[in-house]
């Protein structure tokens, strides 16, 4: 009882919430502050509000495909206020689960600032008073990038603001080219924005795999987003119209709102690390080991602060083994290996494992396959779009050690491929599983012919 806690978090996001409530089943004395919301990213600002606007972003999609099955629609329009108005509600009721799910594990919980005061203490900022704990874990996550050299970056939203907008703007710019960006482009477009992307690479969604991103263009190009490389802002000015991005490339975009998603840093600025001796990167990431103990001994960190696979089921991971490990006598570590993901645009791409570059340059020769199709809703609907299915496989052990699937729902899909590939399935594993007729999914394990690029097609 040397310390008022056994464990102290600060920060009350995913990976945060998970460690405090195992580490209090175990039988620790647990606080955790949270100076915003319960939930942290992925539940307020992120995943969880981003995929109630995909789906409102696609119902214009459901309408325009329900006259080719039979459907008569009638007039419809789309209210930006309800919409957010519901989200916010389904976000209240979310942060609410999270609060009371800590309050039963019995662990106590602060609302507000907490920042390191030591090795072993933490300094409530509104109450002006220090507690002690044998252990600290931080999980502060990230929060958005700004290029604050930028002129003009003050009239930019971020994703953060974009939740919270009091109306739908009629042109928008996303800046970006990764995650964030790619699906809020596609969010404000299938709500009825004028969208234009601008991205300073060559191709959006760098480090996918090159089919993907190369198809995904392609859809969103022929969608009505305007796919603009190659490029960045030079300055924003703001105008009696709304906004004008001057582009280093010259000319000049308009639009009502400039949205960024260049990224995001993690969330450690103020927290007194310097000051206790924690290390940290360039960044700002605190530097951990795979017990996600920083230089300090005592002082520990999960999630997207520190900078290593910034997902949330990869923070609630994280925390998860850090309790089991440091309090239930259980030594375990998070697996980065086979982590799933989607980048939820429209369509979406579900993909798991390496990309078809990232495997030639670590296994050497390869056999892929393909499949590129008009998925069977789009033969009535009369849609322009395309189902794209690939897997990588090392030729010398035939193990399946890529899946990416870009369409409708892949990202349901991939979830359970990437179970077959943990557990090492291998091509002929995949081809001995029985088909589901008629499914998108059965592709994945009725493609039989290997894909010969065309240089190797030319020997």
């Amino acid at each position: 009882m040397a310390h008022d806690f056994d464990l102290f978090v600060i920060g009350g996001g995913s990976g945060g919430v998970r460690a405090a409530r195992i580490a209090a089943g175990h039988g620790a004395r647990v606080a955790i502050a949270e100076e915003y919301r319960f939930g942290g990213t992925c539940v307020i600002r992120g995943c969880v509000p981003k995929k109630l606007l995909v789906y409102a972003s696609r119902f214009r999609d459901e309408f325009e495909d329900a006259r080719g099955f039979g459907w008569t629609v009638g007039p419809h329009t789309f209210d930006w206020a309800t919409l957010i108005a519901n989200k916010d509600r389904e976000i209240a009721r979310l942060e609410k689960i999270y609060r009371s799910g800590q309050v039963r594990a019995g662990v106590t919980v602060f609302d507000e600032r907490a920042v390191l005061d030591g090795p072993n203490a933490v300094r409530l900022v509104k109450q002006g008073r220090t507690v002690t704990a044998a252990k600290i874990l931080i999980a502060t996550g990230g929060r958005p990038n700004i290029d604050v050299n930028l002129p003009g970056h003050e009239h930019v939203i971020t994703s953060d603001d974009a939740f919270q907008l009091l109306q739908l703007p009629k042109r928008v710019v996303v800046a970006g080219g990764g995650y964030i960006a790619v699906e809020f482009a596609c969010i404000f477009h299938g709500l009825g924005a004028e969208t234009t992307l601008i991205y300073r690479g060559e191709k959006i969604l760098r480090g996918f795999d090159e089919d993907m991103r190369n198809e995904l263009t392609e859809e969103m190009t022929k969608r009505g987003i305007r796919v603009l490389t190659r490029d960045v802002f030079s300055r924003v000015e703001k105008t009696s119209l709304g906004l004008k991005g001057h582009l280093k490339g010259g000319g000049t975009l308009e639009a009502d709102q400039i949205m960024f998603a260049i990224g995001r840093s993690p969330n450690s600025a103020g927290l007194g690390l310097d000051a206790v001796g924690v290390k940290t990167g360039p960044a700002g990431a605190i530097i951990v080991d795979e017990r996600s103990c920083s230089s300090v001994p005592s002082i520990f960190a999960v999630g997207d602060v520190t900078d290593r696979v910034n997902l949330t089921p990869v923070a609630i991971r994280e925390g998860h083994s850090f309790a089991d490990r440091e309090f239930g006598g259980k030594p375990w570590s998070a697996d980065y290996a086979m982590i799933p993901t989607a980048v939820f645009s429209t369509p979406e791409i579900g993909t798991v494992g390496l990309s078809e570059a990232d495997a030639a340059a670590r296994l050497g020769d390869l056999d892929i396959y393909k499949s590129r199709f008009r998925p069977m809703k789009a033969t009535l609907s009369g849609r322009d779009e395309k189902t794209i299915l690939k897997l990588v496989v090392d030729r010398a052990s035939q193990r399946v050690v890529g899946c990416h699937v870009l369409g409708h729902e892949t990202a349901e899909i991939v979830q359970m491929a990437a179970i077959a590939m943990r557990m090492g399935a291998t091509k002929a594993d995949f081809d001995a599983t029985m088909a589901l007729h008629p499914s998108v999914a059965e592709e994945l394990v009725t493609m039989h012919e290997r894909h010969v690029p065309p240089a190797e097609a030319a020997e």
